[in-house]
């Protein structure tokens, strides 16, 4: 941040804006080497078109914004460090003029030399320094060295010794300013010999002569010369003196001059004069800037003064601050912290009071008398001052009342109060003091007290026996006969703390610790100002009625004013309009003149006359930076993508009063209502991808509105990987590398389930081969008994025969174990031959009959093996071999959906007597047979699908048929095949 001094070393001190008599204090910023600047010492200023303020210097140049300086060296293109003057032509090209007389200057972004740039190339020809530059409406140059040559430059080429007839100088051109234009403010002449010797123009003697008709236009329209401590208006015809040093106490030798409006800025080797007024008659100079050596003086657009100096920087005098006047201990008072202020309407003399008990006493003639009024200790502060009866001034300080005699000028002691808040003066002349935890009145000789709980802030008087009291607990209203109470105990808003209080017209207005502003009328609160309606802060420390409608609140953060009449907040003053500082402690109005008392100084203007910078700030781009790489600023950026690079822009806002204030804002999408406030001057986009951009870049300052959008378009070509074409072939190649995978993760999964199925399968084929042979020996076992009887019946022939039988069931039987399916036609002509072979064992005690279903016959059906053999064998051997006389068996088979339908009828004894009559072994072997089965048929289902079932009947127990046997009903799962 740049450093801030107050600068009016002089006296005596005007103290009053209004009177152009008298000096003024300025409020000026100084800019140094730790700012940014280039080198403390400068020899010249310029500004370009953009607006940039341009600073040469010995060590380079240096480009201001308002903010920050940008520094060029040889390093950037300069022909020398050592720059000693600057010239901005009319293309926007600012010209750098060094002591080895190389053309150089800095356009469109970079500087441009005879090595980068072919058209400054001027040979061999050997350069003294180029002294001056003139401008043709054709917009070509002519740099003036000094041997009297002329360096021509049209933009295209340079010639030098344009013209080689005779050596010219800079009459030449400033007698043919018609043609010519001058790219600086003024010529210094050696001597007044050169413009007798080489010039035809008539030397007037006559000073001034600013109140000729058209003469003020002439000087400010053109060339201005000075010699020594005088400087003259130039034509062809005549040169006229309108300024002599000697007629204001400059007797210094002119560094620099500068015409600001109706103002004259004269810089010498000494200080810096400013003369306000000078074009409507002032004869006063004020001395600025004691013992600096002012090389130029520059008045930029915005009416802001820049003073370039010999070892001690840039001082800058904002525009608006030439309303503004300060006063401080730099200039007549012994504190800058200022308490209390009053003008005094009969001598027009200002009263300043100070911490440490001290008064000052500023007459018309800007004499100052300084009155040390409190020596006690602690706080001592003048807080309290005004015009009392007909000669004296009534001031109050932490802990006295003083009377001071306005003819006299002599101090009395009045009254000593500890601890004083604040001071009132009824209508007849009684003073009420607020003080700790009491009031007290003054009057005639006498004092009187009422004392109270709370601590007195603040009093009012609507009149001579009544008073109001602001304290920290609340409103009080009280008179001489009435002992003080809280105004309105209902209203919490009452009861807060209460800084100050104004009887205007009729209504009291309360100022507040935090809660702003209260109007209020027959003890209500009729109207609340806060921080949300816009006043400056909810925390008030003063209130002063001008008399004339206005109400100015001190706060914490500036003044607010308020109309009484329409009760509406007019405006906010603050720091950043000119004052000295925010904190305000006193407020005085005299006439058009406005003072404010702060913590850092007095601060008197026109209160109807500041100006207001609404013109938004101009910005401008700075750089741009992709990747590891920087580029010159430009509308349109072109670059071919780079991985993870970085997109960067850095831009500016040319803001010289208030930069800090400078706020921005930006938008990509192209969506004006998507804006990004930012307080950086710095856009990043981390990883911009290909594709078409536009950055729209504005920028506001202190009140102003958005400025226009500076628009950056930005393409970011994509690589060959980024094209659609390539990126589709990598789509396409993705994909089908992703159905390859997942192709081959399915078929892994196939094979891996199919391996699990053929597992199970074999498994369950296992099983069920492993239950067909657990059948085996049980009808093995049973055949042998039936042989073995046979023999024992001394039947042998027979025997042989069933033996026979019987080997051939049972290679047919080995045969079908082996297998998971066997045909239903293997499977009846294998349960024909076992039924045979029972019939042989039993006697021909029953007779058996197949009926199978005519469809049956049309396929070839496969069941597993073992399944209805052993249903016949328990039909057979429990059902009808106990049956007394012969029985029947019926073996009937059809298609059930998927199944084979298989039904064993028997009219044996039946399921329970057969039950009952079994012995424990048959029950065992008859259980093993049945849940074989069931257990075969469940093996079956899990691989096959099918599901099989089993059913046992008791005809007898049922009803069903002639009541007699047994149906064993079996659903077996069945591979159908034409």
């Amino acid at each position: 941040m740049p450093s801030i001094q107050y600068i009016a070393r002089w006296l005596p001190v005007c103290l009053l804006l209004a009177l152009s008599s008298h000096g003024q204090g300025l409020f000026i910023r100084n800019y140094n080497v730790k700012d940014g600047l280039a080198n403390a010492t400068v020899y010249a200023a310029a500004q370009d078109r953009d607006g940039f303020i341009w600073f040469a210097t010995p060590t380079g140049v240096s480009k201001f914004d308002g903010k920050r300086f940008r520094n060029y060296t040889k390093k950037d293109g300069l022909t020398d460090n050592d720059v000693i003057k600057l010239a901005a032509d009319s293309r926007n090209r600012v010209w750098f003029f060094s002591y080895n007389g190389k053309l150089s200057f800095f356009g469109n972004h970079f500087v441009h030399n005879a090595e980068n740039d072919s058209t400054l190339r001027l040979g061999n020809n050997g350069l003294s320094e180029l002294e001056n530059v003139f401008e043709d409406r054709a917009q070509g140059l002519y740099f003036l060295n000094g041997g009297g040559r002329v360096v021509f430059y049209n933009g295209r080429t340079a010639v030098y010794d344009k013209w080689k007839t005779f050596p010219t100088d800079k009459f030449f051109f400033l007698k043919n300013d018609s043609t010519f234009r001058p790219l600086q403010a003024f010529f210094r002449l050696n001597s007044l010999q050169d413009l007798k010797d080489k010039t035809e123009t008539v030397y007037t003697t006559v000073p001034y002569g600013l109140n000729e008709i058209g003469f003020i236009e002439r000087i400010r329209q053109r060339a201005v010369l000075t010699y020594k401590n005088m400087a003259f208006s130039y034509t062809k015809k005549d040169v006229v003196p309108f300024f002599n040093g000697r007629d204001f106490g400059i007797n210094e030798e002119i560094s620099s001059i500068c015409l600001d409006r109706d103002n004259l800025w004269i810089g010498t080797p000494r200080a810096l004069y400013f003369i306000k007024d000078f074009f409507k008659g002032a004869k006063k100079a004020s001395r600025l800037l004691n013992n600096h050596f002012i090389t130029s003086i520059l008045n930029d657009r915005d009416g802001n003064i820049w003073i370039t100096t010999y070892g001690d920087g840039v001082y800058h005098i904002p525009y608006k601050n030439f309303y503004f006047s300060y006063l401080d201990n730099t200039n007549g008072l012994m504190s800058h912290s200022v308490f209390s202020v009053r003008k005094d309407k009969q001598d027009g003399s200002l009263y300043v009071g100070q911490n440490g008990g001290m008064l000052s006493r500023v007459d018309t003639l800007g004499r100052v008398r300084q009155f040390s009024l409190d020596s006690t200790g602690g706080r001592n502060s003048v807080l309290y001052i005004s015009p009392y009866k007909q000669k004296d001034m009534l001031v109050g300080t932490d802990n006295n009342i003083f009377l001071l005699d306005r003819l006299s000028q002599r101090v009395r002691l009045l009254q000593a109060i500890r601890m004083i808040k604040d001071i009132k003066v009824t209508p007849s002349g009684k003073i009420r003091v607020a003080a700790d935890k009491k009031l007290v009145t003054l009057g005639n000789g006498e004092q009187k007290t009422v004392p109270l709980d709370v601590l007195a802030m603040a009093v009012s008087c609507p009149t001579d026996t009544s008073y109001y009291i602001g304290t920290n607990n609340g409103l009080y209203y009280g008179s001489e006969s009435v002992a003080p109470e809280l105004a309105n105990s209902g209203d919490m808003r009452l009861k807060q703390s209460i800084k100050d209080l104004e009887w205007i017209n009729g209504d009291l207005w309360v100022g507040t610790s935090d809660q702003g502003i209260y109007m209020v009328r027959d003890n209500k609160v009729q109207k609340q100002f806060t921080s949300r309606e816009n006043l400056a802060s909810d925390i008030c420390q003063q209130l002063y009625y001008d008399g004339h409608g206005r109400l100015y609140v001190a706060t914490n953060r500036g003044v607010s004013v308020i109309d009484t009449k329409s009760q509406s907040l007019l405006r906010n003053i603050t720091s950043t309009d000119g004052l000295m500082s925010d904190d305000i402690r006193d407020i005085h109005s005299d006439g058009d003149t406005l003072l404010i008392a702060t913590s850092n100084g007095l601060c008197y203007f026109n209160a109807d006359n500041i100006p207001m910078d609404t013109i938004p700030p101009t910005i401008y781009m700075n750089a741009i930076r992709y990747g590891d790489s920087s580029y010159l600023p430009k509308a349109q950026f072109t670059h071919l993508y780079e991985s993870k690079g970085a997109f960067e822009v850095e831009f500016g806002a040319i803001a010289y009063d208030l930069p800090d204030l400078v706020e921005y804002q930006y938008n990509l999408s192209g969506d004006t209502l998507s804006w990004v406030t930012t307080k950086s001057n710095i856009i990043p986009f981390p990883d911009l991808q290909p594709g078409h951009y536009q950055l729209l870049i504005r920028a506001r300052k202190y009140r102003s509105d958005w400025g226009p959008a500076l628009a950056l378009t930005m393409d970011i070509m994509p690589r060959w990987y980024q094209q659609w074409w390539a990126r589709g072939i990598l789509v396409l190649l993705g994909v089908l590398g992703i159905l390859i995978i997942l192709r081959f993760i399915v078929r892994r999964i196939k094979a891996a389930e199919k391996r699990k199925t053929e597992y199970n399968r074999r498994i369950a084929e296992l099983e069920a081969k492993a239950l067909t042979n657990q059948m085996n020996p049980h009808f093995i076992f049973n055949s042998l008994n039936s042989v073995q009887h046979l023999i024992l019946e001394r039947e042998e022939k027979q025997a042989l025969n069933f033996l026979a039988d019987f080997a051939t069931l049972m290679r047919q039987m080995l045969n079908n174990s082996r297998k998971s399916f066997i045909s239903l036609e293997d499977e009846i002509a294998f349960l024909t031959r076992y039924l045979e072979l029972e019939k042989i064992r039993f006697a021909s005690s029953f007779v058996y009959q197949f009926e199978i279903e005519e469809e049956l016959k049309e396929y070839t059906i496969y069941i597993p093996p073992m399944l209805i053999q052993p249903i016949l064998e328990n039909a057979i051997k429990h059902g009808l071999a106990p049956k007394n006389g012969s029985g029947r068996l019926i073996v009937k088979m059809k298609l059930e959906n998927d199944l084979l339908y298989c039904a064993v009828d028997d009219d044996g004894i039946g399921w329970e007597q057969s039950n009952a009559l079994k012995s424990n072994k048959l029950v065992k072997h008859e259980s093993t047979a049945i849940s074989v089965i069931k257990e075969r048929l469940q093996i079956i289902k899990s691989f096959n699908g099918s599901i099989g079932k089993l059913e046992i009947i008791d005809k007898f127990k049922s009803g069903s048929g002639s009541g007699e046997g047994t149906l064993v009903v079996v659903r077996i799962p069945i591979v159908k095949m034409l």
